[in-house]
């Protein structure tokens, strides 16, 4: 009995004197590993058009049944899609669809503060994944590449 009492206390006092890993969040942010999977993001092509095509690949192999989309054609008779959603509360972040993609129109971030106050602001739709045009405005911050040439919000003057 005691000496399960003093195996329990050693653990216990070994781990009391280790040095903390701790993070002043939000003014530290941990990085993580570059496999992260965060929020995710729809891809352009280069002349700025969607990439996706709407073959619903990514909502057929999604475990959890969190992607929904409507696949439609322009003019030209290319696909897209119309609409597209996914149900981040839903989501598994396993990166299926992302593998499932046949045209990499679809990737996932390292981006991972998507708390909210209801349900409703973990549906993400198209224009909220949708990687955006340099120039474009989007609430009161612009979208500007950066150096590495990567798109970035910055505040509008």
């Amino acid at each position: 009995m005691l000496k399960a009492l003093a195996e329990g206390l050693s653990v216990t006092l070994k781990h009391m004197f280790k040095k903390r890993n701790t993070v002043q969040y939000p003014e530290q942010r941990r990085e993580y590993s570059p496999r992260f999977r965060g929020k995710h993001k729809l891809n352009r092509n280069e002349d700025g058009s969607e990439k996706c095509v709407g073959c619903y690949l990514c909502a057929v192999v999604c475990p959890s049944q969190c992607i929904t989309l409507q696949a439609g054609e322009n003019e030209q008779g290319k696909r897209y899609a119309e609409w597209y959603k996914i149900q981040m509360g839903r989501c598994l972040f396993c990166g299926f669809c992302v593998e499932a993609c046949p045209v990499e129109a679809l990737d996932m971030t390292g981006f991972y503060e998507m708390s909210c106050y209801s349900r409703d602001g973990l549906v993400y739709e198209k224009k909220d994944m949708l990687v955006p045009m340099p120039g474009e405005i989007r609430g009161k911050q612009e979208v500007v590449i950066n150096e590495k040439g990567e798109s970035v919000l910055t505040p509008v003057k």
